[in-house]
């Protein structure tokens, strides 16, 4: 019984230190980082590792694919110095390393966001029609 409730811990641990990563890239790569590269990028949702080795990152990218490449090829630039910010603001016992990945959840939302606007556009279009 007490194994499982030191594994409720670390999986509350591995939560709270995954979202106070999240936090600070949110930060770092929104507000922070000059890379203009960077602009369309949002961090999403941080997936830590149970030993606390790999954080798993996943990125929306707001426009097209090569917009999307130059995001991963910044984010890859910048690894090593994301790393020693967090190093900094977070007291963690070691710095996980950074695995940028793209999510596309985010990729259906735009979808089903521009799919919303063309129905709603035709819908317009259509009680046009019908009023005259």
């Amino acid at each position: 019984m007490e194994r499982s409730s030191l594994n409720i811990m670390d999986e509350r641990r591995t939560k709270r230190v995954s979202e106070a990563v999240r936090e600070e890239l949110i930060e770092l790569i929104g507000f922070e980082m000059q890379d203009p590269r960077l602009l369309p990028a949002e961090v999403n949702h941080v997936t830590l590792s149970p030993d606390g080795r790999h954080a798993h990152v996943l990125i929306g990218v707001r426009g097209d694919e090569k917009a999307q490449s130059d995001v991963f090829a910044a984010l890859d630039h910048a690894q090593n110095f994301l790393r020693h910010q967090l190093a900094e603001r977070l007291s963690l016992r070691r710095v996980p390393e950074l695995h940028f990945a793209a999510d596309l959840g985010a990729e259906s939302l735009d979808r089903i966001e521009l799919l919303l606007q063309r129905a709603r556009k035709s819908r317009g279009e259509d009680e046009k029609q019908s009023s005259k």
